[in-house]
């Protein structure tokens, strides 16, 4: 038996027990997501693309500058924000004290270097006949007297007695001057290199003025690309940086210093350019030796032994200097390889000239740092690139 509904309780009927019976309700069909439009996600992929392309088009004649200038102020910043609070705080004139220092640390070296090379073409040119030329003379009297090694020394001496460096070297002889071609014409000119490093010195003072807002672009994007992974991404991309800015260019520019001191007191022809040379081949990551160990050579050869002593001491300071400096400060930062930096630095000057010695490197070592970190993401793998806590700063 069934009791009316009170008023306002609806048309469904109550039960004796003051239950109301169940009703099967009509299912309502739920709306199907859309499929994706091919065609749609191709055009908006195209239209990403182009507009992608079109802006590194229009940005092309300022990214060799822009890079270097994002590699400086990485490699600075926590000098910068040291220099801040000694000043009391204020941004404008660390900012100007910072730009001074990387003129100084960065640009100069590479303007003095380049320009003292192109001034001297002529001479370095009749240097590098003259080498070619070069005769190994009689060994001299005191070889035979060295401690242990004396007559063993003497004996490979008069081996290449009277030989030159096509007789040592035949199968790199024919590629000595393609290659100081190949290197001359990536240097380019006086005009194009004043321009980039005029730019650089502007773009590192405009992004050490505004690095906070910068930072946090760059962390908000990569936490939009991958999350909170994506964030640590970016740090370790910067620590990458900093790991390649202090390791190649402190080093070298250590070691053009020694050197040059070593060839002006050993009294050497032509040590400013010499040191200049030096200063580019350490930056390519050859190293010092490659200047020095010749012209400590032809300082014994010449008969100036005092010198020569001198000079080989100041050889050994440099190559200890940078075989052991520049691991030591890029393993600081980021335990990076140090072929991927030759590579690097090679490549780089390629494709970018004489600011691709220091552009490329910094490229490969975010590259490799991200993609390892990317890898250890699902693997057991220890993520190497880091090789101590990060700077706070």
């Amino acid at each position: 038996m069934t009791t009316p509904p009170p008023p306002g309780a609806g048309s469904q009927p109550v039960l004796q027990d003051g239950t109301r019976p169940e009703v099967l309700r009509p299912s309502v069909a739920r709306p199907q997501a859309a499929r994706p439009d091919p065609t749609r996600l191709m055009m908006m992929l195209f239209f990403i693309s182009a507009l992608a392309f079109c802006s590194l088009w229009v940005l092309k004649p300022f990214l060799p500058a822009t890079i270097w200038a994002t590699t400086i102020v990485v490699a600075v910043w926590p000098l910068l924000l040291r220099l801040q609070r000694l000043m009391g705080g204020s941004r404008g004139l660390a900012v100007a004290v910072m730009t001074l220092i990387v003129v100084v640390l960065f640009v100069v070296p590479f303007w003095l270097a380049v320009t003292t090379i192109l001034n001297h073409i002529d001479s370095l040119i009749g240097l590098a006949h003259a080498a070619v030329a070069f005769r190994l003379p009689p060994p001299p009297p005191w070889v035979e007297n060295v401690p242990l090694i004396g007559t063993k020394l003497q004996e490979a001496w008069g081996k290449f007695q009277g030989s030159g460096i096509g007789k040592v070297l035949p199968s790199a002889t024919p590629y000595i001057g393609s290659a100081a071609q190949w290197f001359l014409g990536s240097i380019g000119s006086f005009g194009r290199l004043l321009v980039q490093f005029i730019l650089t010195t502007v773009i590192v003072a405009i992004m050490s003025t505004h690095g906070e807002a910068g930072a946090s672009v760059a962390r908000a994007f990569g936490r939009r690309l991958g999350g909170e992974r994506g964030r640590q991404m970016v740090v370790l991309a910067g620590r990458a940086i900093r790991a390649v800015a202090l390791g190649v260019m402190l080093t070298s520019l250590v070691d053009a210093i020694v050197g040059g001191i070593g060839l002006v007191i050993a009294g050497v022809p032509l040590a400013p350019v010499l040191t200049a040379v030096m200063f580019i081949f350490c930056v390519a990551q050859v190293g010092p030796g490659i200047v020095l160990i010749p012209a400590d050579i032809w300082m014994f050869v010449s008969g100036q032994y005092l010198m020569g002593a001198v000079l080989l001491v100041v050889t050994i300071v440099a190559i200890v200097i940078d075989n052991l400096m520049r691991p030591l400060l890029i393993r600081k930062e980021a335990n990076l390889p140090m072929v991927l930096v030759l590579v690097g630095v090679l490549g780089g000057l390629g494709a970018f000239g004489l600011i691709g010695l220091f552009i490329g490197p910094a490229v490969l070592a975010v590259s490799y740092t991200l993609l390892h970190a990317w890898i250890a993401e699902d693997e057991d793998m220890p993520p190497a690139p880091l090789a101590v806590e990060p700077d706070k700063a």
